[in-house]
């Protein structure tokens, strides 16, 4: 099994991904997501609305589980 947390995101560009619910966009739930560089199939997930709270990382499948499509 590979360490998602191992890899370094560096300046990897996230794009913003939003759903969920029916208000105007400052209500909207959103999150940043982008491909872990080096692992198949993997992301690195974050707040749209505080980026710098942390970043959590998930294979490809556990993310689709969630009924999040990947890009």
């Amino acid at each position: 099994m590979t360490d998602l947390y191992g890899s370094d995101l560096g300046e990897v560009p996230f794009t913003r991904l939003c759903g969920g619910n029916q208000q105007n966009e400052d209500g909207e739930s959103c999150v940043l997501i982008a491909p872990i560089p080096g692992v198949s199939d993997a992301f690195a997930v974050r707040d749209s609305k505080n980026p710098d709270a942390g970043t959590l990382r998930f294979t490809g499948d556990e993310l689709r589980a969630a009924g999040v499509a990947t890009i």
